[in-house]
């Protein structure tokens, strides 16, 4: 063992991800490079030949594809694009109205989808117009939608937790669960900044609710019952027990095309355009994986992922600080790196010192989650705010649009702070099943 390669090793990723050399690349070359210095060339590509089969043939993967397949369809049939009038239609009476119901959609599309950018993407498009033209400052419209976005990786299913599930080797399912709570915590928060923005700040957020005249309550609620039908197969069936995340993926993406089929929605042109996402998508993330999986296995190699795990041990860290070091790190990270990659380089180091100190994987790995989507809209790599200001560039620039992102940002601070001091909230649900 060489603790020394290691640490040389974490160096000199982090030093390629500065120079914006992709992070599976980077992944894949330093392990490779390590492992060579350490044990000759033959090994390493022993390493590199068998490690993508290895990480690859995981069942709980197969999940990844079958929700990405759902999210796409629904995506590209319009399952979803009745969420937001659904959303009004319940909740016009209340300030801020249209902010709120946004935000309340992106949960409703995060159960079908999976991901912050498609939500950011699908909810920008049809709601941040119709905010404008009521009298939202621009910047905070886009800003509320951005925020909301964040959602789509903490409400199941999410791709993140699948991927976080296999590298902690912990119960998918759980993490799922465990990220409900957060998710609707979070949804909560933003709608009162909403509302307090519609009290403390009229003219960036009018106070007036909806003209119920306009809204046909029950044709919008109508609208949605694909959605609400796939919702119930996937979820009931998944919390229930009937079927595991894995065959919950599977379910799902037949019941999408079922449903956009029955429907007279499901051309042969949007199946294809979904297949070919969903293939793109899986493989960029696969290499991802594989990349970490190698990593993983060098930091094992030289001995670093224990030296680190016994180091914070007999520093004899308090809670508060160690997650206040967890915390930090997530915060900078989000800053310049996407999701993917900014959990599967940490994971390798951090997954050994929480083992050791006893901390349920489940609820760090909702954590996790959390403090991956604040650096969604974090500058100056904030992914879901370059998403919004691609599809709403007419209302507001980049700069303006992480203007008003803060107040959403501050009230994520909130439930990060919740989710470390009770960590019965994430916990809760999964101590159910």
């Amino acid at each position: 063992m060489s603790v020394e390669t290691g640490i040389a090793g974490v160096i000199v990723l982090f030093i390629l991800l500065a120079l914006r050399v992709p992070v599976a690349l980077a992944l894949i070359a330093v392990p490779f490079g390590g492992i060579t210095w350490l044990l000759g060339i033959t090994p390493a590509i022993g390493i590199l030949s068998n490690t993508p089969q290895s990480f690859v043939a995981n069942w709980t993967l197969s999940a990844v594809p079958m929700f990405l397949l759902m999210g796409f369809v629904a995506f590209h049939t319009g399952l979803t694009g009745g969420l937001f009038d659904a959303a009004k239609a319940v909740l016009r009476r209340i300030p801020g109205a249209l902010a709120i119901s946004s935000i309340f959609a992106c949960s409703g599309f995060a159960a079908v989808c999976g991901s912050s950018l498609a939500t950011a993407a699908a909810m920008g498009r049809i709601a941040i117009p119709e905010m404008v033209r009521s009298g939202y400052a621009p910047s905070f419209a886009a800003g509320s939608i951005a925020a909301g976005g964040t959602i789509g990786a903490l409400i199941p299913p999410s791709i993140l937790m699948i991927v976080y599930g296999v590298f902690a080797e912990t119960s998918v399912t759980k993490v799922f669960v465990g990220g409900i709570t957060i998710g609707l915590l979070t949804a909560l928060s933003y709608a009162i900044v909403v509302l307090l923005t519609c009290w403390l700040r009229p003219d960036i957020a009018p106070p007036k609710p909806l003209d119920a005249d306009d809204i046909d309550t029950k044709k919008a609620i109508l609208n949605i019952w694909p959605v609400l039908l796939l919702m119930v197969v996937v979820f009931g069936g998944l919390f229930s027990g009937v079927f595991t995340a894995t065959e919950a993926g599977a379910v799902g993406a037949i019941g999408s095309i079922v449903i956009s089929l029955a429907t007279r929605r499901l051309t042969r042109a949007l199946f294809r355009q979904s297949m070919i996402e969903t293939l793109m998508t899986t493989s960029s993330l696969l290499i991802v994986g594989v990349g970490a999986s190698m990593f993983t296995r060098f930091l094992g190699l030289t001995g670093l992922s224990n030296a680190v795990s016994s180091a914070v041990s007999g520093a004899d860290l308090s809670y508060a600080h160690l997650m206040l070091i967890v915390v930090v790190i997530y915060l900078i990270l989000g800053m310049f790196m996407e999701p993917f990659g900014a959990m599967l380089v940490t994971l390798p180091v951090l997954l050994p010192i929480f083992r050791a100190e006893g901390i349920d994987l489940v609820w760090f790995g909702v954590l996790v989650v959390k403090l991956l989507e604040i650096g969604m809209i974090t500058p100056p790599v904030g992914l879901n705010v370059f998403v919004i200001r691609n599809v709403a560039s007419q209302y507001a620039t980049v700069v303006q649009i992480f203007k008003g992102v803060i107040p959403f940002l501050a009230a994520d601070l909130v439930v990060v702070l919740i989710t470390v001091a009770f960590p019965g909230l994430v916990l809760f649900l999964p101590s159910l099943m």
